[in-house]
C-alpha cells in the first residue's frame, strides 16, 4: 500500500491593502492626515488579515504611535523652549525640541522602509511590537 503526499498550496494573502496603509504613511509624513486615514485602515484590517499581513498591520500601528509620541514629547520640548527663548536661555531647549521632532519623522520614515521591504519579500515582520526599528 502506497500513499502519495502532495504537499499543501502555499496560502498567499492579499497584500494589496498594506501596501496603500504604506503608500498612505509615507505620504502622511509630509502632512499627516492620510496616516491617520491608513491607521484606521490597519486598525480595521488587521484582524481578518493572515498572520503576515497582520504584522504588518501591527507595525503600522506600531509606527504610527511610536512616531505620534516622539513627535508630541519634541513638540512639548520645544513649546517648554519658546517662551524661555526670549531670555536666550531657551534657545538649546528649543534647538532640542526641533532634534527630537526630526528624529521621530527619521525613525517612522526607516520604520516604513523596513516594513516595505519585508512586505516585498512577501515576510512576516520579524518583530511586530519593537519599539524602535
Amino acid at each position: 500500500m502506497t500513499q502519495s503526499y502532495t504537499p499543501a498550496a502555499p496560502t498567499t494573502e492579499d497584500k494589496t491593502l498594506p501596501v496603500i496603509v504604506y503608500v498612505l504613511y509615507f505620504l502622511g509624513l509630509f502632512h499627516g492626515l492620510t496616516m491617520i486615514i491608513g491607521l484606521i485602515i490597519a486598525y480595521a484590517s488587521r484582524d481578518a488579515a493572515g498572520p503576515v499581513m497582520a504584522s504588518h498591520y501591527t507595525w503600522l500601528i506600531r509606527t504610527f504611535w511610536v512616531g505620534v509620541g516622539a513627535f508630541l514629547l519634541g513638540l512639548l520640548v520645544l513649546l517648554v523652549g519658546l517662551p524661555l527663548s526670549f531670555i536666550l536661555i531657551g534657545v538649546p531647549i528649543v534647538v532640542a525640541g526641533g532634534i527630537i521632532m526630526g528624529a521621530a519623522w527619521l525613525v517612522c520614515a526607516i520604520r516604513l522602509i523596513m516594513g516595505v521591504v519585508h512586505l516585498s519579500r512577501d515576510e512576516a515582520y520579524p518583530r511586530p511590537y519593537a519599539t524602535i526599528v
